[in-house]
């Protein structure tokens, strides 16, 4: 009821021909703003003079990386309407850009807790980075949403045949296995990574060592069952890889707290209730975000909405990691999302009045004081009723 009233509110400000316009130099109400946008489109030329400015993932960077998951679903409905997939660049983004191209990667592979208030934009700081990851050629493990994989109770879910007391997700697994694949063909097929042991899934099917790695991830895409398995030897052979040098490494997790929850949504077969710490997926993703491993970053993301973490009053790292989630991933170096400063309010409404998403100029003063500048709240007042 109340995001219903904020959204009336919003639209009645926004058709407001009187309203006062929030900066004194504003447009007429009859012109439409020009969208601020940089024409440099690659990440690792982003700088702080940029900050606040537009940039547009070029459609084909963008297929690869969010065609399977990565971007909010609001967001893609934008993308949807406006015909590209454009995004700010942000301070948060740029401080972590900063962090990357001085990092000495022959230690151990450095964490990053992205966190902030729901709705400041921590997605799609990840986006912003995932688009440098993919641009410099690591190798990408990323996880668009972990709490996708425990909120349906419909999930298949099966006792693990090799890791006794776990459970799989087969169906689930595959699907990471498709976006890793999508993600990565490109770097996989100029890299030479030899797996290291030979794996045995029955009686006739197996992988022996010396195999190209894209053979683990076909097999796991192709036989369902042995997905989850596959997962694990991927994420194992890749650390070696890694500290080896022969390939750079970039793990990204949006909503990394759900790891570490109590519950989830799914049961076994015999009802039995599933915990995320019972799931193989689990157990691979927080081997990965270990630090004992070379020639790697790790990305990730806490957010309330991950998991039952709703209740909790507080957006920080310690509270939604938990005591075993914060002691698994520190040390990290924490980023905080803001929410927009008022340069960054007024360039993305001169962006939604240069797609012609906003009909008047008029009105960002009340604007800003309705959303109180979150960038969530902002664009679901200027939306489509």
């Amino acid at each position: 009821m109340k995001m219903s009233l904020l959204k009336l509110l919003g639209k009645s400000l926004i058709r407001t021909e009187s309203c006062r316009g929030f900066s004194a130099n504003a447009l007429p109400a009859t012109s439409f703003a020009t969208a601020k946008r940089t024409s440099e489109n690659n990440p690792s030329l982003h700088t702080e003079e940029q900050i606040g400015l537009m940039y547009t993932v070029p459609s084909s960077d963008a297929d690869v990386l969010f065609k399977l998951g990565g971007l909010p679903k609001s967001f893609q409905a934008n993308i949807k309407t406006f015909g590209e997939t454009c995004l700010m660049i942000r301070p948060s983004s740029i401080e972590i850009l900063k962090y990357l191209k001085k990092t000495d990667y022959s230690r151990p592979a450095i964490r990053y807790v992205i966190y902030g208030k729901q709705g400041c934009g921590k997605s799609l700081t990840l986006a912003h980075i995932l688009h440098y990851a993919f641009i410099n050629n690591f190798i990408i493990l990323h996880v668009p949403w972990v709490w996708n994989w425990f909120r349906n109770e419909r999930t298949e879910v099966v006792y693990s045949a090799t890791h006794s007391g776990c459970v799989d997700l087969p169906i689930v697994s595959s699907q990471w296995l498709k976006h890793f694949l999508l993600q990565n063909n490109k770097i996989l097929s100029e890299l030479d990574l030899p797996i290291k042991k030979s794996y045995v899934w029955n009686q006739r099917e197996n992988t022996p060592a010396g195999s190209h790695l894209t053979e683990l991830i076909t097999h796991g895409i192709n036989r369902v069952k042995y997905a989850a398995d596959c997962v694990l030897a991927i994420i194992s052979e890749l650390k070696e890889f890694s500290s080896e040098k022969k390939c750079k490494t970039f793990v990204a997790i949006d909503g990394y707290n759900a790891l570490f929850g109590s519950k989830t949504n799914l049961r076994t077969e015999d009802r039995t209730p599933v915990t995320p710490q019972m799931v193989t997926l689990t157990n691979a993703f927080l081997n990965i975000t270990k630090q004992d491993w070379t020639n790697g970053v790790v990305i990730v993301t806490v957010d309330h909405t991950s998991a039952n973490f709703q209740a909790l009053h507080s957006h920080l790292p310690i509270y939604l990691l938990g005591k075993t989630g914060f002691e698994h991933i520190d040390p990290f170096i924490p980023v905080e999302v803001k929410e927009y400063s008022d340069i960054e309010l007024n360039s993305i409404l001169d962006y939604y009045e240069d797609r012609r998403w906003l009909q008047r100029t008029s009105g960002r003063h009340e604007l800003s004081f309705l959303t109180n500048n979150n960038p969530y709240q902002l664009m679901n007042v200027c939306g489509a009723y």
